[in-house]
C-alpha cells in the first residue's frame, strides 16, 4: 500500500501560504512559577528545558538555556557558545521579518496604486501571498481594507481574463487567491479549471502554452524563453491507446469504492466528465491542434448535447446508476461522431480526468503514456541513466550530478554537464519534463547523450552512449557526505556532544534498511540523541513507514484505517522487539511539505511521546494533510491503472492526519513551532542540495574543484535554518547531564 502527495510547490514563485494552526495537544504548566534554571541541578534543568520545548513556548525556552546552571556554563563553553548563536540567530529572524514585512508592504502599495490592470493586481496578490506566509498573525492580515479590496478586484479580474481568453493570466490570478485563502477554500474551483485548462493546453498546444508564457515573460522585461521544441510533445503518440474499457472501469469501482460515497455517485462522476469536455470545448486556444472545434456549428451541437445530459442527471441525481454510466458513454462516443468529431481518445482522456477530479486531489486514471512515470515516482526505483537534472538560468538542461554506478557516471556525465543532445537530437527548448521523458525508456536500451563541459579551459562536446538500467534511489541522508557512495555520510551534526543526523527523502522498499545500517554507524561512535529530518518527504510505502516507527515506538499502534464513517478497518501494530531508539531523545522536523507516510511516523511518534512512552518533540510547522489510502488497480489488462482514495488514516490517539473539505484540523502540529522566512527556506534548500553533491567521474573518483566544497554547517552558523538549530541546542541540552559534573 502507497502513501503519496501531489504537494504544491513551496518555492517562492509559487508563494503557497505557510499551513499554521491550533496546537493539537492542550499544554500545561505556568512557565511564570517555575524555579530559577540556574539554581537547578544540571539533570534537573535538562528535564526542564525537554519540558518547556514540548510545551511549545519558544520564549520561555530561550530563557531556560540563556540561564544554565554554573555546572553547566563553566564546565562547557562549546555548548553556552551554541545557545548564543542560537539566541542571536532568533533576533536575526525577527529583524529579517521586520524588514521584510516593510519591503512587502511597501509593494502591496505600490501594486495597488497602479488601479485594476488585471498584471497589477497578480503582482500585489503575489506581495499579499508572501505577506501572509511573513506575518504572524494572519487572520488580522485577511481582513485588512486593503486586502479585501484586493481579493473582489483580483476575483473579478481573472473571471474577466477568463472571459477573454487570458488563460495563462486567469490562471495565475486564481491560484493567487486560493495560496492566499487556501484555509477556506473559496478559489479552489477558479483555480482547479484553470488548472484543467492549462493542462489541455499543454496536452494538445504546447506551442501556443509556450507563446503565452513567453509573451508573460516579455511583459514582465525579463529575457524570452529558448525557442518551443517540439520533441515528445504529440498528444496522438500519448493518448492513442486510450479505450472506452478503461474509463468504465475506472468510474465503475470509483463510485464503488470510494471513501466519499456521498460525493462520488455516478451522478458527481458523470457530471464532472461532462464539465471537464465543455471547458474543452471553450477552449479556442485548443482549435487549430483540435481543426474538429473550429466548426462552430458542429461544436454547439456537442456542446448542447453535454448540456442536456448535465439537466437530466441533475433532475434525477438518485436514481443515476452503472447503466447510465454507459449510456451516456456510448451517448458522448456516438454525438461526437455526428458532430466534431474529435479522435475517440480525447474524448475519453478528458471525460475520464474530468469525473475522477471530482472526488479528491489524489484519486485518478494513470493512463498509458503516465505509467512508466507513476511507477518512477510511486516507486524509489526508475529505469533511466542516473542522473540529477535542472534548468539553469539560460534554461539549459544542467546536471546537477551523476549518481554512483549508475550508466551515466559509468558513461563519463559530470557534475555541470550542460545536455545539448539526445540521441542526436537538439534539447534547446526542452521543459525538465521533456528532458526526462527522452532520457528515461525501456531498461537495456541505447540513448546517448551530448553534453557541453569546460575541459582544460575551453569547451568541448561530447557524445557519451549509454544504456539505459534499472536505479534504486537512496532514501536516507546523513550530515555530510564523505564518500563517493550514495550512502558514504558523516552521520554527526555534532560529534563532541553524540547528536546524529537523518533526512529521510521518501519511504521506499529499502528505507528501513538504510536507515538501519546508519543508526548501527552512529551507535559505534556514541549515539546520544537523534534528529529526524521529515521536512519536504512527499510519504511513500505504508509497511516501511510502519518499520521506521517501529525503531523508536516498542509496542501498541502506530496507526489504524477508517472508511469515510469513521470505522476502524485495520490496525498496523508496532514491531516488537525492534525499538533501537528507544531510550534515546528524539528531535523529529516536519514541515507543510512533510506528507503522507512522513505524517504517519511523525504522527505515531508524537502520540507515544506524550503518553511518556519515548523521549521526543516534534519541531517545525504544521505538516501538509494527506492522511488517504490510494489503492492502484490494473485496467484493460494492465494497459492502465487507477488509484482511488478508499481510506483515511488515524494515528493512535484517534487523530484523522487528512485535510478534509471544510476541515480546520489537519495534519501534525509540531509540539513546538518554529517558523521559517521564505528567503530562507530557499537558502536552506540550496545549501543543502549543494553540499550533498560530490562530482565524480567515470572512473568513481571525485573531482577536483576550484573552490572547496560547501559546508553543511553554513546552515546553523549563518541562521538560516532555525528548525534545525532548534532542534540541535534542545538536544545538546538532553546530553550534558552525562557530561557535567554538578559541584
Amino acid at each position: 500500500m502507497r502513501l503519496r502527495t501531489l504537494s504544491r510547490c513551496f518555492v517562492l514563485s509559487c508563494l503557497v501560504t505557510a499551513m499554521a494552526g491550533a496546537p493539537a495537544f492542550a499544554r500545561t504548566g505556568n512557565p511564570g512559577t517555575d524555579p530559577d534554571p540556574a539554581a537547578l541541578t544540571t539533570p534537573d534543568w535538562a528535564r526542564a528545558v525537554w519540558k518547556t520545548a514540548l510545551a511549545g513556548d519558544e520564549r520561555r525556552l530561550g530563557q531556560m538555556l540563556d540561564a544554565a546552571p554554573v555546572a553547566v556554563a563553566s564546565a562547557d563553553k562549546r555548548f553556552m557558545d551554541s545557545v548564543a548563536l542560537y539566541r542571536a540567530n532568533l533576533e536575526k529572524r525577527a529583524t529579517l521579518r521586520q524588514k521584510r514585512i516593510e519591503e512587502i508592504s511597501a509593494e502591496l502599495d505600490t501594486h495597488l496604486a497602479e488601479g485594476d490592470d488585471p498584471i497589477s493586481l497578480s503582482h500585489a496578490l503575489r506581495s499579499a501571498v508572501e505577506l501572509d506566509m511573513v506575518v504572524q498573525d494572519k487572520e488580522a492580515l485577511i481582513r485588512r481594507p486593503n486586502i479585501a479590496s484586493l481579493i473582489e478586484r483580483a476575483a473579478k479580474a481573472g473571471h474577466e481574463a477568463e472571459r477573454e481568453g487570458k488563460w495563462l493570466l486567469a490562471s495565475e490570478l486564481f491560484y493567487r487567491l486560493d495560496a492566499l485563502l487556501q484555509e477556506d477554500g473559496t478559489f479552489k474551483a477558479d483555480a482547479d479549471r484553470q488548472t484543467r485548462r492549462l493542462a489541455m493546453l499543454a496536452m494538445y498546444s504546447p506551442a501556443r502554452l509556450w507563446e503565452l508564457r513567453n509573451e508573460r515573460r516579455i511583459r514582465e522585461g525579463e529575457d524570452p524563453l529558448p525557442p518551443f521544441n517540439s520533441i515528445g510533445t504529440g498528444y496522438q503518440e500519448r493518448l492513442h491507446d486510450i479505450t472506452a474499457d478503461q474509463v468504465r472501469i475506472a468510474l465503475g469501482r470509483a463510485a464503488r469504492k470510494h471513501v466519499d460515497p456521498d460525493h462520488s455517485t455516478y451522478a458527481d462522476l458523470l457530471l464532472g466528465g461532462l464539465s471537464s469536455l465543455e471547458v474543452m470545448l471553450n477552449t479556442k486556444d485548443l482549435r487549430e491542434p483540435l481543426p474538429a472545434l473550429a466548426d462552430d456549428a458542429a461544436r454547439e451541437r456537442l456542446i448542447a448535447y453535454l448540456d442536456e445530459q448535465q439537466r437530466a442527471i441533475e433532475a434525477d441525481r438518485d436514481r443515476v446508476d452503472r447503466l447510465d454510466l454507459l449510456r451516456v458513454l456510448n451517448g458522448l462516443v456516438e454525438t461526437n461522431r455526428t458532430t466534431v468529431g474529435l479522435p475517440e481518445y480525447v474524448l475519453l482522456y478528458e471525460f475520464g480526468n474530468g469525473a475522477m477530479g471530482v472526488l479528491d486531489d489524489y484519486s485518478a486514471i494513470i493512463w498509458p503514456h503516465e505509467l512508466r512515470r507513476f511507477e518512477r515516482h510511486t516507486q524509489a526505483r526508475f529505469v533511466g541513466v542516473g542522473i540529477q537534472i535542472q534548468l539553469d538560468e539560460l534554461f539549459n538542461i544542467k546536471v546537477v550530478t551523476p549518481l554512483e554506478g549508475t550508466p551515466a557516471q559509468r558513461a563519463g556525465i559530470r557534475a555541470d554537464d550542460l545536455i545539448v543532445g539526445i540521441n542526436g537530437q537538439s534539447t534547446a527548448g526542452f521543459t525538465l519534463d521533456q528532458a526526462v521523458d527522452v532520457i528515461t525508456g525501456p531498461e537495456n536500451t541505447e540513448v546517448t547523450l551530448t553534453v557541453k563541459r569546460q575541459q582544460d579551459g575551453k569547451q568541448v562536446e561530447l557524445d557519451l552512449p549509454m544504456k539505459r538500467a534499472g536505479i534504486d534511489l537512496v532514501t536516507v541522508k546523513g550530515w555530510q557526505r564523505h564518500g563517493v557512495r550514495e550512502d558514504d555520510w558523516d552521520w554527526f551534526i555534532d560529534p563532541d556532544s553524540g547528536i546524529g543526523y537523518v533526512r529521510l527523502t521518501s519511504f521506499s522498499s529499502h528505507t528501513t534498511r538504510e536507515f538501519d545500517e546508519a543508526i548501527r554507524q552512529m551507535k559505534e561512535h556514541g549515539l546520544g540523541g537523534l534528529i529526524l529530518d521529515l521536512r519536504f518527504n512527499p510519504g511513500g510505502l505504508l509497511n516501511e513507514a510502519v518499520s521506521v516507527a517501529s525503531r523508536f515506538i516498542s509496542k501498541d499502534i502506530i496507526v489504524t484505517t477508517q472508511d469515510g464513517q469513521g470505522k476502524t478497518l485495520e490496525s498496523q501494530w508496532a514491531h516488537r522487539g525492534q525499538a533501537s531508539l528507544g531510550n534515546i531523545p528524539v528531535a523529529v522536523l516536519i514541515n507543510e511539505g512533510s506528507a503522507s507516510a512522513s505524517e504517519i511516523v511523525s504522527g505515531a511518534i508524537q502520540d507515544h511521546a506524550h503518553w511518556n512512552d519515548l523521549d521526543a518533540i516534534l519541531i517545525g510547522q504544521r505538516s501538509f494533510g494527506k492522511g488517504s489510502v490510494q489503492q492502484v488497480w490494473p485496467l484493460d489488462r494492465g494497459s492502465a491503472a487507477m488509484k482511488l482514495t478508499t481510506q483515511y488514516y488515524a494515528l493512535p490517539s484517534g487523530r484523522v492526519i487528512h485535510r478534509k473539505p471544510g476541515a480546520s484540523q489537519w495534519g501534525i502540529e509540531p509540539d513546538l513551532k518554529v517558523s521559517m522566512l521564505p528567503g530562507q527556506i530557499t537558502d536552506a534548500l540550496t545549501i543543502r542540495r549543494d553540499t550533498d553533491v560530490l562530482p565524480i567521474d567515470e572512473n568513481g573518483d571525485v573531482v577536483p574543484g576550484d573552490e572547496p566544497r560547501p559546508d553543511p554547517s553554513t546552515l546553523l552558523t549563518d541562521g538560516v535554518d532555525l528548525q534545525l538549530e532548534t532542534a540541535l541546542v534542545v538536544l545538546q541540552s538532553q546530553t550534558l547531564p552525562e557530561r557535567v559534573a554538578d559541584n
